[in-house]
């Protein structure tokens, strides 16, 4: 996996991956759950996004967004939490078992199967975008007139 802000363990960074996954894909990769309990059956609700003026200035609020939230147990014992972007019930419940499962001795067969195909499918896309976005960029330059000397 590739290297991310300093400041986030190991497990913030598979969470936020799984979270990114496209919902489908995960499903292809994972396509069967391990027998689990549910602490927190899958369930829709909002958060308050947060923006900053200018990256760097006062915080504000800048909308609502949708998410699905789920946590469970593994028959091992280990707690999973899940956390994705809209209303996809399945998805936070796959992201839940993976958390878990993550938390055991499944964790380096998992990496290598599930977590490290989805960054670098993820690596991919996001490298398209940035193309897609330089093909577009406009360079400025000013010519110095004789006059101005």
């Amino acid at each position: 996996m590739t290297a991310q802000a300093p400041l986030q363990t190991p497990r913030q960074i598979w969470i936020g991956l799984l979270a990114r996954a496209k919902p489908q894909r995960l499903a292809e990769l994972f396509p069967d759950l391990p027998p689990h309990e549910l602490l927190r059956a899958p369930e829709i609700g909002a958060v308050m996004v947060r923006g900053r003026i200018g990256g760097s200035g006062q915080p504000f609020n800048l909308g609502e967004m949708t998410v699905t939230r789920c946590a469970l147990r593994l028959a091992s014992g280990a707690v999973g939490h899940g956390h994705v972007q809209g209303r996809d019930k399945d998805h936070a419940r796959r992201a839940a078992v993976l958390d878990a499962l993550m938390q055991g001795d499944q964790a380096d067969a998992l990496r290598a199967s599930v977590l490290e195909v989805l960054q670098a499918e993820e690596t991919a896309r996001r490298a398209t975008r940035a193309a897609k976005a330089a093909a577009t960029r406009v360079e400025f330059f000013t010519m110095v007139r004789g006059e101005d000397q």
